[in-house]
């Protein structure tokens, strides 16, 4: 049995940002339990040249949104990077579920050579539709929503491999 690209992308996706959203409800109640401001853990970056929680989430949520868009050959909705609140973040990450949730098989599956253009600033990169999913939209997605745990995981929030990998 083969995998398809339906099966790699769309799936995995929905479940890295279905546990995001976990780990950020479990972010939300730390900040309460401990009379923390949410806006110290939503502000928060690892290091001063990263981005901080807020804008992890929200790339997750582009690159997995527009990275499947691409491959299926339609417009992702937009979304603007206005979120400033843990109920924000995760309403921002469930709609992104629900948009990749649109997407069937057929408007993904056979993709493995489409020709993938993605503008960069100056440049544009060229994929084939197989390698812009495993090498650029899947890790990235993992990227963003790994930096997001590690964020609230470095300030204190108690979460662990179950939570990222949405089995708790």
């Amino acid at each position: 049995m083969t995998l398809s690209m339906y099966q790699a992308a769309i799936p995995p996706m929905i479940r890295s940002l279905n546990s995001l959203v976990g780990i950020l409800e479990k972010g939300a109640a730390y900040a309460e339990a401990k009379k923390i401001e949410p806006q110290v853990l939503i502000n928060f970056r690892l290091y001063p040249d990263m981005y901080p929680l807020s804008k992890q989430v929200q790339i997750a949520s582009d690159i997995a949104r527009q990275g499947s868009a691409r491959l299926a050959g339609v417009e992702a909705p937009a979304m603007e990077d206005k979120e400033i609140t843990f109920p924000e973040l995760m309403t921002r990450l469930k709609e992104t579920v629900t948009y990749l949730e649109t997407l069937t098989p057929e408007q993904i599956d056979g993709t493995e050579t489409k020709t993938i253009e993605l503008p960069v600033g100056s440049e544009t990169f060229t994929f084939d539709g197989q390698s812009f999913l495993l090498y650029f939209v899947l890790p990235n997605v993992y990227f963003h929503v790994t930096t997001a745990y590690d964020i609230l995981r470095h300030c204190g929030v108690e979460v662990g491999k179950r939570d990222y990998l949405g089995v708790s």
